[in-house]
């Protein structure tokens, strides 16, 4: 079986490596620049496929790496073997984790004693600069994956408590316009599917957060036949989401006719018990944020008469009401509790990202200040241009005349 697993492993490293062209070319610039050789990189992702090519890359760039999940559902167990047993890349992470394992995996990364971090959700971060501040003085600096672990990361940076620079990788537009849209949206519709064996054309569908990952999902769901429904609390998002033909109200009223709810928001108690007593007969709740907190798993104990696994990661609780409502993948991400998370390209372009901040932070961390960096423009041009090139398309270029034109504030007058 354990062979089985690891062939399993290295069937999947070596295909996400074979459609991951642009990390591809960042790994030969930083082969070739040795911005990293050297450097001791602490990593907390979800351990997958994509993952592994990318700490793999840090790897073959001169670095030492250790990589932990940053969810405890998350891991994929044939990537995480043959990583460690294949490629010599210590990896410290299993599916279904407790969360004391969870926490000790991520105090083995932290053992390497990291010259970088690159998180998504801030756990590493978290604990350096917690239990861990003996370590704060040699940190260059660290990258930031996700829309939550930059909440988290602003809040410390606004109290004067971050002590070291962190590139919020989640706001390159390379990132967030295709990551969080494109990438959640499939990922999501691919983990609930997995999950549930259920149509969704003809269905009512509640979208919970019209962020980018909100708009993917819908955008995706409603590809797919589903009926969608966003909620929100900003205002500007909600009449954007009215704007791209969706209906919009608050969830209490949404969740009356719901087949299905998924939450995206980045905030907790996005489903409490107010809602679970309006619910709908029989619908499905998954969650796409990054904790496990936006679909309250204390209301729904608190509100149920009983609770048993049905299929796989489906959990059914049969509410006092007498109403039955279906939680997956434990409230987790559910792209990647259940699904296999973003697909391959997508995520070609985020790790590039990665890297490439990874770099910026070895090269430029004596003039970083401790704050939170937005990816240089730059990057983002370079990442989109080797992203077409491996599409093969090819763009016009702005000529000398157009360029003065666009930079001139009275030409053409």
């Amino acid at each position: 079986m354990t062979s089985q697993l690891l062939q399993k492993g290295i069937e999947r490293l070596n295909w996400a490596k074979t459609h991951m062209h642009v990390l591809g070319e960042i790994e030969k610039r930083l082969i070739d620049n040795g911005a990293l050789d050297g450097l001791k990189i602490g990593m907390a992702l979800h351990v997958e496929a994509k993952t592994g090519i990318l700490a793999m890359t840090l790897q073959n760039a001169g670095a030492k790496v250790r990589l932990a999940s940053c969810n405890p559902l998350s891991t994929d167990d044939s990537v995480s073997l043959a990583l460690n047993e294949e490629f010599g890349l210590e990896t410290y992470a299993k599916k279904g984790e407790s969360n004391d394992e969870y926490y000790e995996n991520l105090y083995s990364v932290l053992g390497l004693n990291p010259d970088i971090t690159i998180d998504d959700g801030g756990d590493l971060i978290l604990l350096l600069h917690t239990k861990f501040k003996d370590m704060l003085p040699n940190i260059m600096g660290g990258n930031e994956e996700t829309t939550t672990g930059i909440i988290r990361l602003k809040a410390m940076e606004a109290e004067g408590m971050l002590k070291f620079p962190v590139f919020a990788v989640n706001n390159a537009k390379m990132k967030y316009l295709f990551d969080n849209r494109y990438g959640t949206g499939q990922s999501t519709v691919d983990g609930i599917l997995t999950a549930t064996n259920l149509t969704l054309a003809g269905k009512r569908i509640v979208v919970a957060g019209y962020g980018w990952c909100g708009r993917g999902i819908a955008m995706r769901m409603q590809g797919m036949g589903g009926n969608v429904c966003v909620t929100e609390v900003d205002p500007v998002k909600a009449v954007e989401a009215r704007m791209d033909g969706f209906d919009v109200m608050p969830m209490i009223e949404a969740v009356k006719t719901a087949d299905m709810v998924v939450s995206v928001t980045g905030c907790k108690d996005i489903i409490d018990q107010n809602h679970l007593e309006a619910m709908k007969d029989k619908c499905v709740l998954a969650n796409s944020g990054h904790f496990d907190n936006e679909i309250s798993k204390d209301a729904l104990d608190a509100y149920s008469v009983s609770k048993k696994q049905v299929r796989g990661l489906v959990d059914e609780y049969e509410l006092k009401n007498g109403r039955k409502v279906y939680l997956l993948g434990e409230g987790r991400l559910v792209n990647l509790a259940v699904g296999q998370g973003h697909p391959v390209e997508i995520m070609d372009m985020s790790f590039a990202t990665q890297a490439l901040c990874a770099e910026r932070v070895a090269t430029h961390h004596k003039e970083l200040e401790p704050k939170v960096y937005d990816v240089p423009p730059e990057m983002d041009d370079m990442v989109a241009r080797l992203k077409l090139k491996a599409m093969d398309i090819s763009i016009d270029t702005s000529t000398t005349e157009q360029a003065k034109y666009l930079a001139s504030w009275n030409e053409g007058t």
